[in-house]
């Protein structure tokens, strides 16, 4: 299970150091710190805690959040963001995953194009650090206040809009963007243009009782996972495949038990 990474926000009971321990035992060979779990950290210190665990640090989790109401709330949120490209850098981290951010009334059209502004505000010290940046479309029931950004082809307008940066692309999550009818023609043109730069996996439950989280672990819900990732594949991916999953009730268990879950989901995934 060379490709698997598990998210620390998936076990999110656990603490960085019990995912260390706990990952590699069943199989996980990937990574994604998100950033709570750094905080009051030495960075060099977990950089090195997580090679010694033999585990690939996949991305930093994550930064974005551009939109705002106010001119200092930009900036701040653009400091923060500099903030995030100094800490991946510290722990050898290749890529941070945005969450591009909305605010509530103000017209989607804006924030993206807040958004792009904050990207091209930080790109510069992304490419100095050479720390990608993965923006990724949310689903369409958080466009009001967690991103304006909620298809692949909204993304790849950013991309564009930018000027193609080879340091910015795509994060695609399988629980975002399952339902869009141009998924597979919008991942293919990810691929042809160097843009797919991450793929979260989890599932989608039916019925969705959180719509942060409830998400499920993979064969529990309805998404075409597998035909997603073998998409994503045919464009030449071969990263890792990140198991991203919020959810309440899965967080209520032993995390141990459910990282066996999570090996034993992917292995049949993926057999």
């Amino acid at each position: 299970m060379r490709r698997l990474c598990v998210h620390t926000i998936t076990t999110k009971p656990l603490s960085l150091e019990e995912c260390l321990v706990e990952f590699p035992k069943r199989g996980v060979s990937g990574i994604t710190i998100w950033r709570q779990a750094l905080e009051g950290r030495d960075l060099g210190a977990v950089a090195r805690q997580t090679r010694e665990a033999g585990l690939d640090v996949v991305s930093l989790c994550r930064g974005g959040f551009f939109p705002a109401a106010t001119a200092t709330g930009r900036q701040a949120a653009i400091d923060d963001n500099l903030k995030a490209i100094e800490q991946a850098h510290a722990i050898g981290a290749p890529l941070i995953v945005l969450v591009c951010g909305a605010v509530p009334g103000q017209p989607l059209v804006e924030s993206r194009k807040q958004i792009t502004d904050g990207i091209a505000a930080v790109l510069p010290a992304a490419e100095k650090a050479g720390v990608k940046l993965a923006i990724e479309p949310l689903h369409p029931m958080y466009a009001d206040d967690r991103s304006a950004v909620n298809t692949m082809r909204q993304a790849h307008e950013i991309c564009d809009a930018l000027g193609s940066p080879k340091s910015v692309g795509i994060a695609v999550d399988v629980y975002h963007v399952w339902w869009d009818p141009e998924l597979k023609e919008q991942i293919d043109h990810a691929g042809k243009t160097g843009r797919l730069h991450a793929f979260h996996i989890c599932d989608w439950r039916t019925p969705t009782i959180d719509l942060l989280n409830d998400r499920g672990l993979m064969g529990e819900g309805c998404i075409n996972i597998r035909e997603i990732s073998d998409w994503v594949d045919a464009t030449g991916f071969t990263g890792h495949r990140e198991v991203e999953i919020f959810s309440n009730r899965l967080w209520s268990g032993d995390q141990r038990e459910f990282l066996e879950k999570i090996a034993a989901s992917y292995a049949q995934l993926y057999a």
